[in-house]
């Protein structure tokens, strides 16, 4: 936010130098990033004087050029050739003399000596336009004939050096989101610091009501939305240009001037912080001002053209037939005031921040309006601020104030109280600070202390510092003011033995998986925690009573919290396969949240709501993919199942201390449960993607996901430790069998089997051939198994072979039916 110096010190008499300024608004919470000198008219009217012109005549080769003699106060008069059709003997006029930049918008020129049809010219004889002080090029500019004669022209325009700084204002001090608001917090500074710096209380003791009848009624039908209205009407005002120092001060923080109304309007906005708006009464149908809500689906066009279609959750301010203004965001075309207004309604309001928030979001409007009454304006400051526009239009536009103020404020909005305890103050601050500095401080922060005790002080919160709520909000404060740099470091250092936690251990492994996964050709994906409602609508597997539902959700797309971190992922793949990037392996570290009725408790309020922490894996398209080596090939659900297994035995828990089962969901098309061999307990799921899940998130290939519940795992490995063993010494021998089984046999059983018929001597296994089809019997599949037989303190002979895999094989036909081939 861009903050004049000048202007700040209309309402603080502080002595502070900019920089100083910056310095100390820093030390306090606004940091301002830095201070930049800019003058009201660009290049500040340098090489510019006041001249006469002494003669003018008409130019021997041209037919509407003049040349002329000037004088400008110094040295010889100066011919200059002149295309004005106003110039004429005897005028005090604007030179430029040689060596003058002069600006038009972002470009510049230098006048230089020159000839002009063949007469020489020593300067220029300049219009408004040309040196930045208006917009007219219908002819040079005439000053009165009281000017002095060689005066600097920025010091007839009174041209001074201007100071802007560059103030970042958190999302939480709208409080300081007006140059008031700054010179507020500025001045708590300067007290506690014994620096001169007096707030200055901008007077509305002279506004009165000139006709007590003929204003505009208001009607709130919609206090929810709009807890408080304020308005009056000025009638007989004149619609003009603002006068220049009111254009200057809006045009150095970045706003273009449009009318004296609306200049006013966005003055006061800028300086005091509240918005405002000036209805034009002419377009006030009806004579009335109703604030309510439009029917789902009405169109309204707002001053920008565009035609937006309304929500009934959207504020309006109307008249008695239609729309006028989309409340405290954007006004309509109709609404605004022209040249041609005469008689206005000035709209002085306190709207609900969340209705605003969720209107410009829903409409991507983002105005100076809606960034402060989204954020928290002061809902007891609306009068004043009504009173001090009122009378600041009636000295630049004229007109009388007509009719009562109406102010419709059914619940006045009460301070908020605070107990603060001294205690709390030091042991939060790391510092015993007097009581009587914590007082003055609160003091200057305009906290009252409505109750004190040697312990405790009952406060009362301005309405306007929507941000204190709590006793620790208000240390903040006090620690902001008394200033952090004050806080002296201790002689003596306060430590205890660090040691490594689970949440340490369990981050250094995110760490190290994420650089496997990434090495093994993955891409990191981070997703909202907030989602889609609809993806949890008629499912088993999440249902959606378990959903953890947003009190005020921003939009219908992010009214929950996600169960899962399956629909992020598949959002993701559908928006890079639009992209022509097909070929997808992501993975993803998040939170996933869930609610059980069941387990609510009384006294205990979050007993019901549970957190979780997964990791996801999404595989698609090809894994290899125009290699000049070796052919396409597409990714597979067992290409996902190793890398799943990478991933545990990477963590420590191989082959031997996990088990899959089959399940069905609704998610998958064919999935396998992942569990801790022996306790049942779950470590995720994998599997193919269903297609009605694929078909919502418009993706026509498969997908291939796995998600495992990253805490428990966690827990499983807690206990866990390394050992180590030499590499044996003995050779291992490798056997092969061909085993007819039924259809309906996972390779999974035959592990489980064959580890349990020989435990010492059977060191691995793996699948390398499967075949169904022509010469087996039907629902007969064949299976090539390999077995890896291995003693640590021997060498095997044949004998001791032929009988490990002889048990082998009786117990595979015996459990499963096998049959060798």
């Amino acid at each position: 936010m861009n903050i004049s110096y000048n202007w700040l010190k209309d309402y603080l008499d502080f002595d502070l130098s900019p920089q100083e300024t910056a310095d100390a608004l820093t030390s306090i919470g606004l940091e301002t990033g830095g201070v930049e000198e800019v003058e009201t008219i660009k290049g500040g009217l340098e090489g510019l004087v006041i001249g006469e012109i002494l003669t003018c005549a008409d130019h021997p080769d041209s037919d509407h050029l003049h040349v002329t003699t000037v004088n400008v106060g110094e040295g010889d008069p100066l011919q200059i050739v002149c295309g004005a059709p106003n110039v004429a003997a005897g005028q005090k006029v604007v030179v430029a003399l040689v060596g003058t930049k002069l600006y038009s918008g972002e470009e510049s020129f230098t006048i230089k000596r020159s000839k002009i049809r063949g007469t020489e010219s020593f300067g220029m004889i300049c219009a408004e336009d040309e040196i930045g002080i208006g917009t007219s090029h219908a002819g040079i500019i005439v000053l009165p004939a009281d000017a002095k004669v060689g005066t600097l022209a920025k010091d007839y325009y009174n041209i001074k050096s201007e100071y802007i700084l560059e103030v970042d204002i958190t999302p939480n001090r709208i409080d300081s989101a007006s140059h008031f608001g700054v010179a507020r917090d500025l001045s708590a500074y300067l007290k506690q610091n014994d620096l001169r710096g007096t707030l200055k209380a901008l007077s509305v003791d002279n506004f009165k009501i000139n006709e007590p009848n003929g204003g505009i009624p208001v009607k709130v039908e919609n206090t929810e939305a709009c807890p408080r209205y304020a308005g009056v009407t000025i009638k007989g005002v004149k619609v003009t240009e603002s006068p220049e120092w009111l254009k200057n001060r809006l045009t150095l923080i970045g706003l273009r001037p449009i009318n004296n109304i609306v200049d006013i309007t966005n003055y006061i906005l800028h300086g005091l912080g509240h918005p405002l708006h000036a209805f034009d009464v002419a377009h006030i149908t009806g004579g009335e001002v109703i604030v309510r809500t439009l029917p789902e689906g009405t169109k309204f066009t707002t001053l920008d053209e565009a035609e937006r279609t309304l929500s009934d959750r959207d504020l309006m301010i109307c008249n008695t037939q239609e729309g006028m203004c989309i409340g405290g965001v954007f006004g309509g075309l109709k609404s605004g005031v022209t040249e041609n207004t005469t008689d206005i309604f000035l709209e002085c309001a306190y709207f609900n921040p969340t209705w605003i928030r969720k209107t410009a979001r829903r409409h991507v409007l983002n105005t100076d309006s809606s960034f402060r009454f989204e954020r928290g304006c002061d809902p007891n400051d609306t009068i004043y601020v009504l009173k001090y526009a009122a009378l600041m239009i009636q000295e630049l536009a004229g007109g009388q104030i007509t009719g009562e103020i109406q102010d419709v404020y059914p619940t006045p909005i009460a301070k908020p109280v605070v107990e603060l305890s001294y205690q709390k103050v030091n042991s939060l601050i790391g510092k015993n600070i007097n009581k009587e500095t914590v007082k003055s401080i609160l003091n200057s922060l305009e906290i009252v202390i409505s109750k004190e005790t040697d312990d405790t002080l009952t406060l009362e919160i301005p309405t306007y510092r929507v941000d204190v709520l709590r006793d620790v909000d208000v240390i903040e404060d006090i620690l902001r003011i008394y200033g952090y740099n004050n806080i002296e470091l201790s002689d003596s250092v306060k430590s205890s033995l660090s040691y490594e936690t689970q949440t340490d251990k369990s981050y250094d492994l995110q760490n190290l998986i994420s650089e496997q996964l990434t090495g093994c050709g993955f891409n990191e994906i981070m997703n909202n925690s907030l989602t889609k409602e609809s993806y949890y609508k008629n499912s088993e597997t999440y249902p959606i009573s378990n959903c953890v539902h947003l009190i005020n959700p921003l939009s219908s797309d992010l009214g929950v919290m996600r169960q899962t971190l399956l629909h992020g992922g598949l959002e993701s793949i559908s928006y890079n396969r639009n992209r022509q990037n097909p070929d997808i392996k992501f993975y993803e570290f998040g939170n996933c949240y869930f609610f059980d009725a069941g387990k609510k408790t009384e006294g205990e309020n979050l007993r019901e709501y549970s957190e979780e922490f997964h990791l996801g894996l999404w595989l698609s398209g090809n894994s290899v993919d125009n290699s000049w080596a070796v052919p396409d090939e597409k990714t597979s659900v067992y290409q996902l199942k190793a890398d799943v297994e990478n991933i545990l035995t990477r963590l420590g828990i191989p082959s031997s201390r996990f088990e899959y089962t089959q399940f069905s969901s609704e998610i998958y098309s064919a999935a396998l449960g992942i569990q801790a061999k022996g306790k049942g307990k779950s470590l995720g799921t994998l599997g193919i993607i269903s297609k009605k899940w694929l078909k919502a998130h418009d993706i026509n290939t498969d997908v291939y996901f796995a998600e495992l519940n990253w805490d428990t795992l966690m827990r499983e490995i807690k206990k866990h430790t390394i050992t180590y063993a030499d590499i044996p010494k003995f050779p291992a021998v490798k056997r092969d069998l061909a085993l007819l089984l039924d259809k309906n046999i996972l390779f999974d059983q035959i592990e489980k089997v064959a580890y349990k018929a020989e435990r010492k001597l059977l060191k691995e296994i793996s699948l390398f051939d499967v075949y169904e089809g022509k010469n087996l019997p039907e629902g007969k599949k064949s299976y090539a198994v390999n077995f890896v037989l291995q003693d640590e303190e021997k060498t095997l002979n044949d004998k001791q072979i032929d009988a490990v895999m002889s048990k082998i094989q009786k117990s595979l036909e015996d459990e499963l039916g096998a049959k060798l081939r």
